[in-house]
């Protein structure tokens, strides 16, 4: 019977709706949990008649669930201190996951190392991005698992060019001599004292040695005179490029040669060595060596590039999350932990990096909370509650009436 039938259905709807608002209200504090909402339409009609104009009578059946829609809005960022393998995604996008040879995309960004150093969910799926070489990642590789190098040591990093910023007193008498020194790395990281020591030899000329103190070294050494000429303007003339070569062989700690160049010209060509008539100075020096170093630590950009810290003061890329977008993102699959999955009606995930193609950026050591206003929820379920109550009281009201029908006919 209808009467009976047309409820039935709006309980169904209503219960559907109220455990959506319960699952909403339950995962409050899920990270990156977007809410859902659950909305409704009417069933088919049937004609009962016709009115005296010829108007069809229609009578309606009840009510289905159209949609359990997924509100994709952004919930607000929370910054967790200490916790570096957070992260948090603002604005559009998905992060990438592989789930058993699957991809699976969340947003829950709450993700942690094993004890291999490999970035997975609080489930342990990977969490998935472009891979890193000798710290540069290659975007155009195919995506994998990244890994952290916890406990990792950097190998040291011999010096193989040196610079430093300089002005030499154009007013010096000759034989003034400026000393400076730069600290290079041999290839076992072993740090040198090399000094630079300048000596006026004319106007606009001023002679130059670089040396290691006696003790570093007993081979022979190349290349560490020579002469630096100015014009009038104090500008470096000569050489008219960096000086190459220079090198000190038969190290004393065992370690290969030490062969370096010296960049007297910037990127832009302009000399980092001038002359001027005011007091010589050595502003800078800096160079590319450096010492061996153990794992302290990482973090990650807000281009997703994760960028892990050792002892000795260097910083290498060892990867990038991945950050996918589809065209319907209503027609993503929840397939629980979090995650969603692709189908036909999302349409194929493209995956890139943050802030690239309409992506959102990244923000380390926060993440993203749940976007469930509980004051919404508890005023839809107010409403959900009323409903179900309605369409219940609707159902005992039919039975009266029924059993109150039944009784009307004569006893036998």
């Amino acid at each position: 019977m209808a009467s009976f039938s047309i409820p039935l259905t709006g309980l169904n709807a209503n219960q559907t709706e109220l455990n959506t608002i319960a699952n909403n209200i339950s995962n409050l504090g899920t990270a990156g949990f977007k809410a859902q909402h659950t909305s409704f339409e009417d069933l088919f009609y049937q004609q009962a008649g016709s009115s005296g104009s010829g108007d069809p009578v229609l009578a309606g059946q009840g009510v289905q669930v159209a949609a359990n829609a997924t509100d994709f809005t952004s919930g607000s960022i929370d910054a967790t201190a200490g916790s570096p393998s957070d992260v948090a995604l603002k604005g559009n996008g998905f992060f990438v996951v592989n789930n058993g040879g699957t991809q699976e995309y969340t947003r829950a960004g709450n993700f942690q190392t094993d004890q291999n150093g490999n970035l997975t969910t609080t489930d342990g799926l990977q969490v998935m991005g472009y891979p890193a070489a000798n710290g540069v990642v290659n975007t155009n590789a195919p995506i994998s698992a990244l890994r952290i190098p916890v406990g990792q040591t950097e190998q040291a990093n011999p010096t193989t060019q040196f610079s430093l910023g300089a002005n030499l007193d154009a007013s010096a008498a000759v034989g003034t001599t400026v000393p400076a020194q730069v600290t290079v790395y041999d290839s076992l990281g072993q740090s040198h004292i090399a000094n630079v020591n300048f000596t006026k030899t004319a106007a606009n000329q001023w002679g130059y040695n670089i040396s290691l103190p006696a003790a570093d070294y007993t081979g022979a050494s190349a290349n560490t005179t020579g002469t630096l000429t100015f014009n009038s303007n104090g500008q470096l003339t000569l050489p008219a490029a960096n000086v190459v070569g220079i090198s000190f062989a038969g190290l004393a700690d065992g370690a290969s040669n030490l062969n370096f160049s010296w960049d007297l010209y910037d990127a832009n060509g302009n000399s980092t060595v001038t002359q001027a008539a005011s007091t010589s100075t050595v502003a800078s020096t800096t160079q590319n060596g450096y010492s061996s170093g153990t794992y302290q630590g990482f973090s990650v950009g807000s281009d997703g590039t994760i960028s892990v810290q050792f002892s000795n003061n260097q910083t290498q890329a060892v990867g990038q999350l991945a950050i996918a977008m589809v065209n319907n993102q209503q027609g993503l699959a929840r397939v629980g932990g979090d995650n969603f999955s692709a189908t036909l009606a999302s349409g194929l995930a493209t995956v890139g990096v943050a802030g690239a193609g309409g992506r959102g950026t990244i923000e380390g050591g926060a993440l993203e909370l749940s976007n469930v206003n509980i004051s919404n929820e508890f005023s839809n379920l107010i409403v959900a509650q009323s409903a179900y109550e309605a369409n219940a009281k609707s159902v005992t009201t039919f039975d009266t009436v029924t059993q109150a029908t039944i009784n009307m006919v004569p006893q036998a």
